[in-house]
């Protein structure tokens, strides 16, 4: 039992002076600007969100307008054609989707009109 209880007491005093010495060693250092290592997407990302576009993906969710055929809810894309989710009533509890087209307002089930308009890509 004097055994366990030392070698318990040992290994506790032993862990506790390397953990120490490395926190010492890297008390001093910051970690780089994310920027400056950030390749690929995740840097075009950062640059955007430096610019002042806070949604480069366009992943907010968007709030629905007058939703007429006059005047459709316009939705944002780099591509030809989106797939957009209408909630249709406030409490529902199921999404309907609908593919947009380029130049080809549509029409979803509630009455609501949407519009897909070209955006830059990031």
């Amino acid at each position: 039992m004097a055994s366990l209880c030392r070698q318990i007491v040992r290994g506790n005093a032993f862990k506790s002076v390397l953990l120490s010495t490395a926190r010492r060693g890297y008390a001093d250092k910051m970690m780089p600007d994310p920027l400056e290592h950030a390749t690929g997407m995740e840097r075009k990302e950062l640059m955007a969100m430096q610019a002042g576009n806070d949604d480069p993906f366009n992943m907010k969710v968007l709030k629905k307008s007058a939703g007429t055929r006059d005047n459709p809810t316009l939705v944002p894309s780099c591509f030809d054609a989106r797939i957009v989710g209408c909630i249709c009533e406030e409490h529902a509890t199921a999404v309907t989707w609908l593919w947009l087209h380029k130049d080809h307002p549509r029409r979803c089930e509630c009455g609501h009109w949407y519009k897909l308009i070209e955006k830059q890509p990031v």
